[in-house]
């Protein structure tokens, strides 16, 4: 690995703990102005400095974040289709790794629809990003979506973590499941959860204190984050959990905490 791949990965993993707390604020890109994220810049203001890196596509970045913020960016560089669209996996690259790099990007972010119809083109096309973004030293994260069709096990999202990492990815996003440990032992990348739906508060803490317990590097939340009544205070919550060990108890008690300031 080169000193730029090495570089990027280290902004985004933070040294020390070698952990991250990413916002993905992507969900536009097919879901369309989603709630908690329809005025993007509003959202993203008061938490992107709480966060070790940002997920988001490269029409938000540029329209909706301050230039002079210094938190590194993992850019969505896949889309296609719409929530309007009964099949979803229909997706193919959308970014060029020139406009990735213009963008300062630390990373680039992918979605690889395994078991799906179209599972041959996204893989192929994960290896094809996975090749362009070497050339430029940039890390491809790797985001296992799961069909509706396809059952959140340990079986499945082992074999679409394993098949993430065969073709380079240098980080896996995927759901947290009941034997994590054993997806976490059989992928050679790092691998981060995702939220996935809005959750209870102390829920979406729970999810994040048994992926971390159980292997995994991170989060990258979006929902649980920016749809809260208090955003700030479960990233800040998250964050507790993730880079200071806190209990569930104690992450709770820190959303508890910020969510009684602002109400005062």
């Amino acid at each position: 690995m080169d000193y730029g791949m090495r570089n990027r990965m280290s902004r985004i993993f933070k040294p020390g703990d070698d952990r991250t707390v990413m916002l993905a604020v992507d969900h536009g890109y097919f879901q369309g102005p989603t709630t908690g994220l329809v005025r993007p810049a509003e959202t993203i203001a008061p938490l992107a400095p709480l966060a070790d890196t940002l997920m988001l596509t490269r029409g938000v970045l540029r329209n909706c974040v301050d230039p002079g913020l210094d938190v590194p960016v993992v850019l969505r560089v896949s889309g296609g289709t719409s929530v309007l669209k009964d099949d979803l996996s229909d997706e193919e690259i959308t970014v060029s790794m020139r406009d990735a790099v213009r963008l300062n990007a630390a990373g680039v972010a992918m979605s690889v629809f395994v078991g799906s119809p179209h599972e041959r083109r996204t893989i192929k096309g994960l290896a094809d990003l996975v090749d362009e973004a070497n050339e430029f030293g940039v890390p491809v994260l790797a985001v296992t979506a799961v069909g509706k069709d396809m059952v959140r096990d340990a079986r499945y999202l082992g074999l679409a973590c394993r098949i993430a990492a065969e073709m380079g990815a240098s980080i896996v996003k995927t759901y947290h499941c009941q034997g994590f440990e054993s997806v976490v032992a059989g992928c050679p990348a790092p691998v981060v959860i995702a939220g996935g739906k809005k959750l209870e508060e102390k829920a979406a803490l729970e999810l994040t204190f048994n992926a971390i317990r159980d292997g995994a590097r991170g989060v990258d939340m979006g929902r649980n984050i920016f749809q809260s009544d208090c955003p700030v205070g479960m990233l800040k919550a998250v964050r507790a959990i993730v880079h200071d060990g806190a209990s569930v108890a104690q992450g709770y008690e820190v959303y508890l905490s910020e969510k009684s300031k602002k109400a005062r």
